[in-house]
């Protein structure tokens, strides 16, 4: 069983910490699960989405999405700009066909720098989750800035136990639902 964790941003550092701190977890907890970060600040010649065939896309675009279809289920992380998801993970989405994460589990972290940005993932990121015809975790992890130390590392012990329920969560769904 596969779990990949996707960070949607080419900037910033926080929100593949994120990410990763529920793939850790999940290692941690359930250590015959496999888990890759998918971290797109290293994949920066992805190719916006026009229609064409995967095959036609560029290697950094085939990579990231065969990766995503090959995966059983996902925790998703994106920082809000300007009120909404990047457009990098929008483009993921794009590209990604429809029934490759039809019936997948998946889990949801947002970074912010304040407390208003939050329902993007109610607003935004769930909706597409259901296009997707996806099981979408119950909780999701929406950290902002006073969660982060000065090394960016996670350092709020609520926000930590929001992580690690996620990561349960995604487990047990995956686990039940494929079983």
């Amino acid at each position: 069983m596969k779990l990949i964790g996707l960070s949607g941003s080419l900037i910033g550092s926080k929100t593949p910490i994120a990410v990763n701190a529920v793939l850790q977890l999940v290692q941690k907890n359930h250590p015959e699960i496999e888990v890759e970060l998918i971290d797109l600040r290293e994949y920066k010649a992805i190719e916006f989405c026009d229609g064409r065939k995967l095959e036609d896309y560029n290697e950094h675009t085939q990579s990231v999405i065969q990766k995503m279809i090959d995966a059983d289920f996902y925790v998703i992380g994106t920082p809000i700009y300007q009120s909404s998801l990047t457009g990098v993970l929008k483009n993921v989405f794009d590209l990604l066909p429809v029934q490759s994460i039809y019936n997948k589990v998946m889990g949801f972290v947002a970074t912010g720098g304040t407390y208003q940005h939050y329902l993007v993932v109610e607003n935004q990121l769930k909706p597409i989750a259901g296009y997707f015809r996806s099981y979408v975790a119950p909780s999701y992890v929406y950290l902002n800035s006073e969660h982060f130390g000065a090394e960016n590392s996670i350092d709020d012990t609520d926000a930590l136990g929001r992580l690690e329920r996620l990561a349960e969560e995604l487990v047990f769904m995956q686990t039940r639902l494929k079983a």
